[in-house]
């Protein structure tokens, strides 16, 4: 081909050649990938040769933020990078069970995974069955021959409820159960999963380790390989692949993960002992407080990383979780957590509308319950804002 010639062509390029490489990793937004002959893109696909071809089937920069999770977890295999934490969720429950199987979850889910499975599991024709996960003996009455799998959060999203994973983990071996932990609330700095028995681990990226409520994310692996493929396999079929510019976003996230993680940590203990002190605060759950419910397990699974987040409860109604919210200046009132900055949100108005009102009441959500995601700020200033909005609520 000429000189000339190429520059009538469309795409006959390519970056350029350097002696040099990139410090940042690049952002790759291909779509399509150009393989040299048919033979080459056989040879991709039947694993022969690496490389992409298709950006549903995975990326560059995918692959760089699955690389970097699956370091912090310990996975055996390479993580799967999905379009959002309930995109993960999904590629386990619908990916890994079919019409006549059964699954247990915690009674204390995240609100859309506890919708999915009461609502769309039993559609297609897999039972579900819900149980304390801090009570063994509750799951084991829940197991029948056709479970296929348990899933559990090790810290309950909002309730701060601690699991029996120990336990949990024991009876999942001993009935050849799969164990799937949504390792969101806690992460791998507070708790390493594949240590701890699971056989599945799930994030939602969005938060915590990416930090910055600018990217929408989810992350699977698995221990077993034939199970990691078949992940893998559904989530290209269903087409829950992340953007590159969400991962390339993510990645900058995690390089500073286990900074933001231990002062936002270190920040929630001193909140929770202030909000403890409030006239007009009726509850406050924290796992590393000794007067929380599941204290002794919190201590034995997380050694001391208890989570950034605190739940507490207000002495009132809508009209004072208004008044609060109102009152809460500078703080971001928001359905979501892990973000640099401390946000602040109200589970009956977000996670668990949805939920039926007698399990609310039996999760102990009322109107006065909110949930703080404790970022980056001074510690003593953010005790002072929580002051003043706890004062304002009662005042209304």
């Amino acid at each position: 081909m000429s000189r000339n010639d190429k520059g009538t062509l469309i795409r006959p390029f390519g970056l350029p050649d350097s002696a040099s490489r990139p410090v940042v990793t690049p952002l790759s937004p291909a779509v399509v990938y150009a393989s040299d002959t048919p033979d080459m893109l056989d040879a991709q696909y039947d694993g022969a040769l690496s490389g992409y071809t298709y950006s549903r089937e995975g990326h560059p920069n995918a692959d760089v933020v699955a690389a970097r999770i699956d370091a912090l977890e310990g996975a055996p295999h390479p993580g799967i990078i999905t379009s959002s934490g309930m995109g993960a969720v999904t590629a386990v429950l619908l990916g890994l069970t079919k019409a006549g199987d059964h699954v247990i979850g915690g009674n204390t889910l995240y609100g859309r995974s506890l919708r999915m499975m009461t609502e769309d599991l039993p559609r297609l024709g897999i039972e579900t069955s819900l149980v304390d996960p801090g009570n063994v003996d509750a799951v084991r009455a829940a197991l029948r021959p056709e479970t296929r799998l348990i899933m559990v959060e090790v810290v309950s999203n909002p309730t701060l409820r601690v699991a029996d994973i120990l336990g949990i983990a024991a009876l999942a071996r001993e009935k050849g159960v799969l164990l799937v932990i949504d390792n969101t609330f806690t992460t791998p700095r507070a708790f390493k999963a594949y240590d701890h028995g699971a056989d599945i681990v799930i994030h939602s990226v969005t938060k915590l380790l990416s930090g910055h409520s600018d990217v929408m994310l989810g992350y699977v692996s698995a221990k077993d390989e034939a199970i990691s493929d078949r992940l893998r396999v559904f989530s290209v079929t269903a087409g829950t692949t992340g953007s590159p510019f969400d991962c390339w976003l993510a990645e900058r996230g995690l390089l500073s993960f286990d900074l933001r993680f231990d002062r936002a940590q270190a920040t929630a203990a001193q909140l929770a002992d202030h909000l403890s002190t409030l006239d007009g605060v009726t509850r406050v759950l924290y796992p590393g407080r000794r007067d929380h419910p599941d204290h002794h397990l919190a201590e034995a699974l997380l050694k001391g990383r208890y989570c950034t987040m605190v739940t507490f409860e207000l002495d009132g109604g809508r009209a004072e979780a208004n008044a609060f919210a109102r009152g809460a200046q500078g703080l971001s009132f928001a359905p979501t957590l892990g973000d640099v900055g401390t946000t602040i949100s109200h589970p009956l108005s977000s996670s668990h509308r949805a939920v039926a009102p007698e399990d609310q009441a039996a999760l102990g959500m009322t109107e006065g319950v909110f949930r703080v995601s404790v970022g980056l700020e001074d510690a003593e200033a953010l005790c002072a804002v929580f002051s003043q909005a706890v004062a304002a609520a009662r005042t209304g």
